[in-house]
């Protein structure tokens, strides 16, 4: 039996719609060739929301949208979502798109607007086929199965390669609280969020500023600490949802268990930012780059996200490369408080530094460890108590595939 004391379960087939009172559809619509194209997520109560954007200040329609949503009341009930076209820089039209895409939402379900979010991913610089979003709305199939979960899923791809979701429950006050996460995202990742759209769900009751305090902080050391490409998208952002259905007392800083469901934000977003970073374009090995010893924390993922973001890095983990040079290098153009001479490195549990200098250790041994498909490289700075971590891929020859043909 789950109690407080057990801690945070993880959901092998939890989903989005898990947590109680969300159901969620994904259909096809002609957007996109083949894949899903058209999705929602929807409460059948009023739900606490919170949300972050990209830090681009080229922003798409659909966030201002979005924006003024959750201004209104801090409460949605629905998200709608389209993949193929981001409907960025398409000027009056795109906004006045937007705005047509929430009210059809709002219409079908019979909800005031201003509880419906809108969220758009795909080429930039296209108008909206709402030819073919609008009318196929009503036939969205709102359900709170797996298949349901799994077509929203789909529903907000673009060049991904895998679906990307997570389910974990804790106790709270009692009673068993869920939480689930549904992301997109394998390009354009930096410096915080980047094509990515993660949206969140969950029953625990907490009002909408506790929420966006959470997810602010959490997001910080998450969604905020992968990179892929160096590139900003337009249109992306991480939304939550909170039903109150499991029937906790609200939760606040000065709750008891704050902490506690601090914590599961905090793995649910860990878990998809690791499935975005994993699933760059053309990868096929995830990076976790550790750093320890920096001046603070805040310098420790500024680290850790350079090292991981560099191109360098990058290739030589495709490589099997174990180029520790790449790496020193990347560390003293962070712009972090770096002494030169007491770094410590290694990849996987070999060191290949200590206090900036060579150890002696088997190339083959390190070549080996590369060739996984989870690389961990660990730095330790030695000049202070801050520790950070960040998350990215290698770079191979399929991202240029990718992206040169993209709109193709």
């Amino acid at each position: 039996m789950l109690t407080a004391k057990s801690g945070i379960k993880t959901l092998e087939k939890g989903s989005i719609v898990t947590p109680e009172g969300f159901l969620a559809a994904g259909m096809h619509t002609g957007v996109k060739r083949k894949r899903n194209d058209l999705g929602m997520i929807y409460c059948d109560v009023p739900a606490s929301a919170a949300a972050l954007y990209t830090q681009n200040v080229i922003q798409a329609a659909p966030l201002k949208v979005t924006k003024q949503s959750i201004a209104e009341e801090g409460k949605l009930q629905a998200v709608i979502v389209n993949s193929g076209n981001a409907n960025a820089c398409t000027g009056k039209q795109g906004e006045e798109d937007a705005y047509t895409m929430r009210h059809a939402a709002a219409d079908v379900l019979s909800i005031p607007e201003h509880r419906v979010a809108v969220s758009s991913t795909g080429v930039i610089g296209l108008a909206m086929p709402m030819d073919r979003i609008i009318p196929n709305m009503k036939h969205l199939d709102l359900q709170m199965d797996q298949e349901a979960a799994t077509a929203f899923n789909e529903s907000i791809l673009t060049t991904d390669a895998t679906k990307k979701s997570t389910c974990r429950q804790t106790v709270i006050d009692d009673v068993v609280i869920t939480m689930a996460g549904s992301a997109k995202g394998s390009g354009m990742i930096e410096p915080n969020m980047g094509t990515m759209l993660a949206f969140i769900t969950t029953d625990a009751a907490i009002e909408s500023d506790m929420l966006q305090l959470a997810l602010k902080e959490v997001t910080d050391q998450t969604f905020n600490c992968i990179t892929i490409d160096g590139d900003t998208s337009t249109n992306d952002m991480v939304l939550a949802m909170a039903s109150g259905k499991a029937g906790n007392e609200n939760l606040t800083p000065e709750h008891k268990d704050w902490d506690v469901f601090v914590e599961m934000l905090q793995q649910t977003c860990e878990d998809l930012a690791k499935m975005i970073a994993r699933d760059g374009e053309g990868a096929t090995k995830l990076i976790e780059v550790q750093v320890a010893g920096a001046a603070d924390d805040q310098q420790a993922v500024q680290v850790a996200k350079t090292v991981v973001g560099s191109s360098l890095v990058k290739t030589a983990a495709y490589g099997a490369d174990p180029n520790w040079g790449r790496i020193i290098a990347a560390i003293g153009r962070s712009g972090a408080d770096v002494n030169a001479e007491t770094i410590d490195a290694s990849v996987g549990p070999i060191q290949l530094l200590e206090n900036s200098q060579p150890l002696a250790y088997s190339e083959t041994a390190a070549s080996d460890y590369l060739q996984q498909d989870t690389i961990k490289l660990t730095v330790d700075l030695n000049a202070g108590d801050g520790v950070g971590k960040a998350w990215g891929c290698d770079l191979t020859y399929d991202y240029v595939r990718i992206n040169a043909s993209y709109r193709s």
